[in-house]
């Protein structure tokens, strides 16, 4: 898979998935393959690999039991064959027990071709290789050269054998005679030679030579004189065995290098059998299934479950990719969210490499050339990043990569800075990564981007239910539904006393326009108490501002202005964010704006609404050439398209014609210093802005 990183395995799982097939796998080879599993990018080969697991799986739940060689031994072989290396009776026993396995697995597939076909495919391409594995039986059984293994063997052994009888009879002689002398009635080696064990004090009775002595120094170990020309003829003869071993070894050697391609590929096909039935016993644990493979972004799961979680899980049905191709998961914490994230990626990652699901049968997934995730706080102690700052780091580098084959996984959209500035730049990325046509699933618990996702085409929310009698969450999920955070259930639940649930319901519910005039009405009664520059009759027409400001009449604003969540209206929402004309409050004034004036350009002091932030402010400028306009909200200078905009109460309305517009706009600190600087230079001084976003 084209640009799949190590975090997205690890935040996602894949590592765990490797390592339960590679427990699976019998041999090196196929637990190596197991580890060493990869994405896949090419629809049709992953198509192929999800089949013959199919296969395989079939005839594993069928109860099957698939002879497999165990390759014990045949790593070493594999490595030093061609090397010159003499390989021993222990590795040619390997090697022919390796030999018997594939002939009889080659027989077992041979049987099985009509209902695995493919499968059986593998086992008929391996060779049988019947005289290797004739020769190397009749030379070496048990780990032990054969005495037919060739006519010079089975001659020196015969005269070792007369040399050997020998010795016994006159070792039993000389026991007979010496046994009152010796410290213990048996025989023993020293040094590949036979000696017997004389009391120290009686070492000069035993004509021979003295080969050890025990630790006491009470034994001494006498090699008797009688023995000695016998065992100089045996260790001669020892010495032949062993070079007549070694050139049998070698012969064999040599026959097993002429077979080397043979044995390499009966290898290989092995490691690949084995890996394939362990993918097929671990899809078999966990009641995986094949899917249909697309590459046009579409997928459609019943009954998904993330794998590694089994049946405590609560199934997901989930779609995406049809009419849609962006989805908000909202829902109270703990609520499932995550994981539904996390099964979808994982499961993505699993069918890619190959692997069955754990899905009702008929699912559809799409292949994707990267999968981009953005899940959990990903600070780093060594950098000591924040939170944001991580999270903005994943997006910057998610944005770079997307494209329409991108699958985009967010976790927890606009988390770790000020829910306003972040709900703006979540649905500014938001708008970008569907612009590039990637595949997103994000979750929140932000109602803005729920909003924006009702009333935006190409956008869709879902939800993670949850059981407000019993305070626990359901994990399913619900497309089409746009969820909530509970937080009123949960509060009451706990024993929070009902007026202040009620109060709180009032104030969340109380139009945002009356609330915002308000709060500008107590803004600019306190600037005019404490401008000490203004002159009286500036008081007197800023007073009246206000006094013109309480008592407008704005009731209807939300009601006319807010967008709808029909999901049949998606696209006409966002066409209604066009500007207004001054004063107008109904869509029957839009409507008839062809007929009219052009309608104006906002002015510095508009008030202003931005129905995607569900927030009001104050133009700070302009509209510059990109169409951009600078509200000021909530102490905060944000550039936001003319288009995002909706005119609330136009600065006429608001202020008198000389009002002077940094009461509003500017600190009072930094009036201050504009007005010192004027009158003459100060060292030093700086006027701080805010920051512009």
């Amino acid at each position: 898979m084209k640009n799949v990183n190590e975090q997205t395995l690890t935040s996602l799982g894949f590592h765990h998935i490797q390592k339960n097939i590679a427990d699976y796998a019998l041999s090196y080879l196929g637990k190596r393959y197991a580890r060493e599993l990869q994405p896949m990018t090419d629809a049709h080969l992953i198509q192929m690999r999800l089949d013959e697991t199919e296969e395989a799986a079939a005839l594993v739940r069928f109860g099957a039991s698939v002879p497999i060689p165990s390759l014990e031994g045949l790593e070493t072989i594999i490595a030093l064959l061609g090397t010159g290396y003499l390989f021993s009776e222990r590795d040619f026993s390997h090697l022919a027990q390796f030999l018997r396995s594939c002939a009889q697995l080659m027989k077992y597939m041979e049987g099985k071709s009509g209902i695995a076909p493919t499968v059986s495919r593998y086992a008929s391409s391996m060779m049988l290789m019947d005289s290797l594995r004739s020769e190397i039986e009749r030379c070496i059984h048990n780990g032990r050269i054969e005495d037919q293994a060739s006519k010079e063997l089975i001659r020196i052994r015969k005269k070792m054998s007369v040399n050997e009888e020998r010795m016994k009879r006159k070792l039993d002689s000389l026991v007979g005679r010496h046994r009152s002398i010796m410290q213990e009635q048996v025989v023993s080696q020293r040094n590949g030679r036979t000696v017997l064990p004389i009391k120290k004090e009686f070492r000069k009775h035993v004509k021979g030579s003295v080969l050890d002595e025990s630790g006491s120094g009470q034994t001494v170990y006498i090699e008797p004189a009688e023995l000695t020309g016998l065992q100089m003829e045996l260790t001669l003869l020892q010495a032949e065995e062993s070079r007549e071993e070694m050139k049998i070894l070698g012969d064999l050697t040599s026959l097993a290098e002429s077979y080397s391609r043979e044995i390499a590929l009966n290898t290989e096909t092995v490691g690949i059998l084995d890996f394939l039935f362990a993918k097929a016993k671990y899809a078999v644990a966990m009641d995986g299934r094949s899917v249909r493979v697309n590459s046009h972004g579409k997928i459609s799961l019943r009954r998904a479950r993330h794998p590694l979680m089994g049946s405590s899980m609560v199934p997901l049905d989930f779609s995406i990719g049809y009419t849609y191709s962006s989805l908000i998961i909202t829902g109270p914490n703990t609520g499932g969210k995550t994981v539904a994230l996390k099964t979808l990626g994982l499961l993505t990652l699993m069918m890619q490499s190959g692997l069955l699901v754990p899905v009702a049968e008929g699912g559809e997934m799409a292949v994707y050339e990267q999968i981009a995730v953005d899940i959990g706080d990903g600070q780093s102690l060594e950098q000591a990043l924040s939170t944001f700052s991580a999270h903005i780091r994943n997006m910057i580098t998610i944005l770079k990569q997307a494209n329409p084959s991108t699958l985009v996984l967010i976790d927890e959209m606009a988390s770790g800075t000020d829910p306003g500035e972040g709900v703006g730049l979540s649905i500014a990325m938001l708008e970008e990564l569907h612009k590039c046509g990637a595949t997103v699933v994000a979750t929140t618990h932000f109602g803005e981007i729920k909003y924006f996702a009702a009333a935006t085409s190409g956008f869709e929310n879902a939800r993670m239910e949850f059981d407000t009698a019993s305070l626990q969450p359901l994990y399913r999920l619900r497309i089409g539904e746009a969820g909530e955070s509970y937080a009123y259930s949960i509060a009451l639940k706990l024993g929070m006393p009902e007026h202040i649930i009620e109060r709180s319901k009032s104030i969340a519910d109380e139009p945002l326009n009356r609330n915002a005039n308000q709060i500008i009405h107590n803004e600019l009664q306190q600037k005019i108490h404490h401008d000490r520059h203004t002159s009286a009759p500036d008081y007197v027409e800023q007073a009246q501002s206000l006094e013109h400001c309480s008592h407008i009449e704005d009731t209807n604003f939300l009601e006319n202005n807010a967008p709808t969540e029909d999901a049949n209206n998606k696209e006409s929402n966002l066409n209604d964010l066009n500007d207004v004309s001054p004063g107008s409050n109904s869509d029957s004034d839009s409507d008839s704006m062809s007929n009219k004036a052009p309608v104006r350009a906002f002015r510095k002091g508009d008030r202003v609404y931005a129905a995607y932030l569900d927030q009001a402010g104050i133009v700070s400028d302009e509209e510059d050439h990109r169409g951009q306009i600078g509200v000021m909200i909530r102490g905060r200078k944000l550039k936001i398209h003319k288009k995002r905009l909706r005119l609330h109460i136009s600065a006429d309305e608001l202020y008198p014609g000389n009002y002077d517009l940094d009461i509003v706009l500017e600190s009072k600190e930094n009036r201050k210093k504009r007005n010192l600087m004027k009158r003459k230079h100060v060292e030093g001084l700086q006027i701080e802005l805010p920051p512009e976003e």
